[in-house]
């Protein structure tokens, strides 16, 4: 496969042909998607990314991964295929963004209606302002939960207010969502700036001790009774993730993160929808979408 000019059409291509699989492979797979509680939704998307390139053929490569993983989850030895997954057609959207994102968010608006807990699979992070705009509507009172390398609090970014700096931006300014984020270790001055004049706490990756947890019941706490999940995942440390745009040092762990979807499922808050995004595979290695599809299962076993 050319990743040179054509590396645009790779995931359409994949997920057009034989070789697309749902989440799992086809055992997985609830093929009527009104008897499925899990839908999961591909959205192959990447504008103007701010380092690294690969992001909108992440769908294809974790869903690709996930055809290797065993079915029973080792801490609570439950069969997260139990769940009952529907995999949806790939979305392509637009490559401009703020058609893309009312492509996505209608996208999303539709299968929401059904009242099924939603994962969508990015593409850049971006997604995360059209996805969270859907589930704001259907469900108002949602807050957002960010595990991120970083703030995303910029108004605008490489000429966009929809571009992938912008996310949170977004979800305060625009949809007035309430939210924490956490495994925050880079974000420029103004940034800096809306934390104060704001008064905003994140979860700095700095302030979180690996062996306290204490910090994820603060974070579950602060957060309404229905929430939005976004995972970027540049939010693990690269040394866990290196298929990524961005991919800061300092970062969580998979043990941390899979803890913090356990205390958060057990915690009483409903999460209503949730993504994986930033995903960028790196040739001759599958570690990052291996671990990614992981921490996806690992959502179907804590949060459902």
């Amino acid at each position: 496969m050319d990743h040179g000019a054509g590396r645009g059409h790779f995931c359409e291509i994949k997920m057009q042909s034989n070789l697309f699989v749902p989440f799992g492979g086809w055992e997985m797979h609830v093929e009527d998607m009104d008897k499925a509680s899990v839908l999961v939704m591909p959205v192959c998307y990447e504008a103007a990314p701010a380092y690294g390139l690969g992001s909108r053929e992440g769908p294809f490569h974790l869903l690709t991964a996930s055809i290797e993983l065993e079915d029973v989850d080792e801490q609570t030895l439950t069969q997260w295929g139990r769940a009952g997954i529907h995999t949806l057609p790939a979305l392509m959207p637009t490559p401009v963004p703020e058609a893309a994102m009312e492509e996505i968010r209608a996208a999303a608006a539709r299968y929401l209606k059904k009242g099924k807990f939603i994962l969508f699979l990015g593409g850049d992070h971006a997604i995360t302002i059209a996805t969270a705009s859907a589930v704001a509507e259907k469900y108002p009172s949602v807050g957002v939960m960010q595990i991120d390398a970083h703030l995303d609090l910029r108004d605008t970014y490489n000429g966009s207010r929809y571009n992938h700096a912008c996310v949170m931006r977004r979800v305060a300014d625009d949809l007035g969502l309430p939210f924490v984020q956490a495994a925050i270790r880079s974000f420029s001055s103004g940034e800096a700036s809306y934390v104060r004049e704001n008064r905003l706490t994140p979860f700095f990756a700095h302030q979180i001790d690996p062996l306290d947890h204490s910090w994820m019941d603060e974070a579950i706490e602060a957060l309404p009774d229905k929430v939005y999940l976004s995972i970027d995942l540049d939010g693990l440390d690269p040394s866990v993730i290196p298929g990524t745009g961005t991919p800061e040092p300092g970062g969580l762990t998979y043990r941390q993160v899979v803890e913090f979807l356990r205390r958060l499922g057990a915690s009483g808050k409903k999460v209503v929808a949730a993504d994986i995004t930033e995903l960028a595979k790196i040739p001759g290695t599958q570690v990052s979408e291996f671990t990614a599809a992981r921490i996806a299962a690992k959502m179907f076993v804590y949060l459902l």
